[in-house]
C-alpha cells in the first residue's frame, strides 16, 4: 500500500520507524542485487558501466532526500559510472530492510533499530554502511508557554502522546535510558497529527526535531526535547545493504556513496535548489508546501547532518566513539547487538581514502528564513 499524500508533511514524517514496529521483519527474497545489470560492462567510452541501481527510501518524496535529488540532477550518479538510480518512494506498509532483501533495492534508508531487529530477529544478512543523520531525529515536542518539557524528568506525571509500533519500542527506550518508569507518567496512544499537543490533550508529543518549527509558524510556543541528547542517540538515514551486496558488488556500492556523497553536499549548501526539486519535481504529487519544506531540511542539515566529526572525517561518517553509543543504545531497547555484527564502515573508508577530495568542511546554513521558492 503506498504511502497517502499527507495533509502536513512535515507532521507526517514523524512515523519513520511505524512501518518495522522494530520487530518480525521478514528476511525472505532473494539477496539478489536488485536492478544493477549482470555485470558492469565498458561504453564505448572506455568508462566502466555500473549498469542501474536503485535506492528505497525511508519516506515520501520529501525534502529529508534532497541529497538524492541533488545527485541525480547534477549527474553524479551518471558520472560515477550509473546508467540511471532509481529513487523508489516509502511509505508504512513495509521496511527498507525487507525491500532490499528481496531484492528490490540495492541500498535501503533505515535506521539501527529496524536494522538489528531485522538481523537479531531473523538473522537478515544485512550491514549499514553508513549514516546520513549523526543523531536520531526524534524529539518530545510541547508548547512551553503551557506545559514545558525541556528534560525526560519533565515528562513525570505527564500525558505524552506515543504514536503505536516502532515509536512506543523508542519512547520506552528513551524512558530506560532516563530512569523513568512508564508508571511516572500517562503515555497515550496517538496518530501522527500534533493536533492533541495543541487542544492541550497531550502534555508532551513524540515527534521529530523539526516539530517547533510547525508550531511557531502556528504561533505557538513550541519546544523539542531530542532524545539523542536525553541518552538515546543513534543515527539515522542509514544505508542499509545485504552482506552479498558488500561481498560482490563493492566497488558499485562505493561509487553510489561517492555520488550521494556529493550530492549531499550540494544540497547542504544549496537548500533553496535542493528542496526546490523537492517541490516541483520528485514529490510534486505530494502537495509539499514549500515553507513546510525549506526550514526543516536546514535545520535537519545544521542539527543532523553536519558536525565536527563529518566535517574532519567526511558526511556519513560514523566515529567508534558514535558505533559505541549506537549499540549501547540498541541494548538499552532490548537489541543486544555487536557493532561487527551491524555496521560495515570499511567501505566508507576506502571511499574517502581514494577519494580525499570529497572530505569537505561544511557549514550548513542557520538562517530558517524561508526564502523565494527558485524555479528548476
Amino acid at each position: 500500500m503506498a504511502a497517502p499524500a499527507p495533509l502536513n508533511p512535515l507532521l507526517s514524517r514523524r512515523s519513520l520507524l511505524r512501518a518495522a514496529g522494530l520487530t518480525g521483519v521478514a528476511a525472505g527474497g532473494s539477496l539478489l542485487l536488485a536492478a544493477c545489470g549482470a555485470k558492469a560492462s565498458t561504453s564505448s567510452t572506455g568508462a566502466k558501466s555500473l549498469g542501474t541501481a536503485s535506492i528505497q527510501l525511508s519516506w515520501i518524496k520529501n525534502y529529508e532526500f534532497v541529497g538524492e535529488y541533488m545527485a541525480t540532477e547534477k549527474g553524479y550518479y551518471k558520472s560515477a559510472g550509473f546508467q540511471s538510480v532509481d529513487l523508489l518512494a516509502g511509505g508504512t506498509s513495509t521496511t527498507a530492510e525487507s525491500i532490499v532483501l528481496a531484492g528490490k533495492a540495492t541500498v535501503g534508508l533505515s535506521s539501527p533499530p529496524i536494522t538489528a531487529a531485522s538481523i537479531l530477529n531473523s538473522g537478515a544478512p544485512l550491514k549499514i554502511i553508513g549514516a546520513t543523520y549523526q543523531k536520531n531525529p526524534f524529539a518530545i515536542e510541547s508548547i512551553g508557554s503551557i506545559t514545558p518539557i525541556r528534560t525526560p524528568k519533565d515528562m513525570i506525571g505527564k500525558k505524552i502522546g506515543v504514536q503505536s509500533g516502532g515509536n512506543q519500542t523508542l519512547f520506552e527506550g528513551l524512558l530506560k535510558a532516563n530512569g523513568i518508569s512508564k508508571s511516572d507518567l500517562e503515555i497515550v496512544g496517538v496518530e501522527y497529527d500534533n493536533t492533541v499537543l495543541k487542544q492541550g490533550k497531550v502534555d508532551g508529543f513524540m515527534s521529530y526535531v523539526t516539530g517547533d518549527i510547525s508550531l511557531k509558524e502556528e504561533k505557538y510556543d513550541g519546544l523539542v526535547m531530542s532524545f539523542a541528547d536525553n541518552g538515546l542517540p543513534f543515527v539515522a538515514e542509514t544505508f542499509t545493504v545485504t552482506q552479498d551486496s558488500i561481498d560482490k558488488n563493492r566497488e558499485l556500492l562505493k561509487a553510489l556513496l561517492v555520488a550521494e556523497i556529493k550530492g549531499w553536499h550540494d544540497a547542504i549548501l544549496d537548500p533553496a535548489t535542493a528542496c526546490a526539486y523537492a517541490v516541483q519535481k520528485y514529490g510534486k504529487d505530494q502537495n509539499l508546501v514549500w515553507g513546510e519544506q525549506y526550514a526543516p531540511a536546514v535545520e535537519l542539515a545544521k542539527e543532523l547532518i553536519v558536525s565536527d566529526d563529518t566535517n574532519a572525517n567526511g558526511l556519513f561518517t560514523m566515529t567508534d566513539e558514535l558505533v559505541s553509543q549506537n549499540i549501547a543504545s540498541l541494548k538499552t531497547m532490548g537489541y543486544d547487538i555487536s557493532a561487527d555484527k551491524l555496521f560495515d564502515l570499511s567501505l566508507l573508508d576506502e571511499v574517502y581514502k581514494e577519494h580525499p577530495e570529497l572530505i569537505k568542511p561544511i557549514t550548513a546554513p542557520s538562517d530558517l528564513t524561508v526564502p523565494k521558492m527558485p524555479t528548476v
